[in-house]
C-alpha cells in the first residue's frame, strides 16, 4: 500500500452519530495502521473518573461539552493518531477547526434505522433515554447533519462490516 508522506503525519479523525461504528472502526484502523488510538469519550471518562452517563446525570450536558472541548484540544495537537470522537463533538465549531488542522476528518454516516439497531440494547446513551429513541435519533441527525458533513470525506456504514469501512478509509488515505 502506498501512502504519501503528508498522510503519514496526519491524524485520522472519525466523526459521526453514536452507533455509526466509530469505536469499532477506529480500534481496527489504529491496529491495522499501527497508530495510537485516542477516544474523546474515553479520555473524558479517565479524567473525570466516572462514566459519560454519570457525567450527564450529575453535571449535565453543558459540563460534558466543556470537558469534551478540553480533550479535543489536546488530542488535536497529536500527530499520526486515530481519533474516535464522541457523536456531539461537531456541536462546537472550534472542535472541527482544531481537528482539521492536523487531521483528515471522516464522517461515518449511517441511517437512523441502522443506528437504532446498533444501539437499541445499550443503556449508556444518555441522549436517547427517551420514550421514542428512533424519533430522537432522526431529530438529532437532522440537527447535526450539516455539521457532520464538514468532514473531508463521508463513508456510509449501513450494511458494511467494520473491516469494509476500514478498507474504505485506507483507500481514501492512499489517495489524499
Amino acid at each position: 500500500m502506498c501512502y504519501n508522506s503528508r498522510m503519514l503525519e496526519k491524524n485520522i479523525v472519525l466523526i459521526g452519530f453514536m452507533g455509526s461504528g466509530k469505536s469499532i472502526v477506529s480500534k481496527r484502523l489504529a491496529n491495522m495502521l499501527n497508530r495510537q488510538l485516542l477516544s474523546t469519550d474515553d479520555l473524558i471518562v479517565q479524567e473525570e473518573g466516572r462514566s459519560v452517563n454519570r457525567i450527564f446525570e450529575e453535571a449535565g450536558e453543558e459540563y460534558f461539552r466543556q470537558m469534551e472541548r478540553k480533550v479535543v484540544e489536546g488530542a488535536a495537537e497529536k500527530q499520526s493518531v486515530v481519533i474516535d470522537c464522541g457523536g456531539g463533538v461537531v456541536l462546537n465549531p472550534e472542535n472541527i477547526t482544531d481537528l482539521k488542522k492536523r487531521g483528515i476528518l471522516i464522517y461515518l454516516s449511517a441511517s437512523p434505522e441502522c443506528i437504532y439497531e446498533n444501539i437499541k440494547d445499550k443503556d449508556d446513551r444518555p441522549l436517547l433515554n427517551v420514550q421514542d429513541p428512533l424519533a430522537r435519533i432522526r431529530e438529532l441527525l437532522k440537527e447535526r447533519r450539516a455539521l457532520y458533513e464538514q468532514a473531508d470525506y463521508i463513508i456510509m456504514t449501513d450494511n458494511k462490516t467494520a473491516d469494509e469501512v476500514c478498507e474504505e478509509v485506507i483507500r481514501i488515505l492512499s489517495h489524499d
